[in-house]
């Protein structure tokens, strides 16, 4: 989920897991042209590190098993 804000008149972007997520990912253009231009880098490292760890009990990919 994605929003538009503004803090102290600059404009941000932010990221949220859904509408009530307490603790969005909230940047502005700055960090936002550094994500884009580290973006590859940014891809293989989250990559290598979902497939280095160990998978919980009853989860996979990071998510929860939907409860029969």
């Amino acid at each position: 989920m994605v929003e538009y804000s503004e803090f102290k008149g600059n404009q941000m972007i932010v990221l949220k897991k859904d509408e009530n997520d307490h603790f969005p990912f909230q940047f502005g253009i700055s960090k936002a042209k550094k994500i884009v231009e580290n973006f590859d880098a940014i891809k293989s490292w989250v990559e290598k590190m979902e497939a280095s760890k160990p998978a919980k009990p009853g989860q996979s990919d990071g998510e929860t098993e939907p409860l029969a």
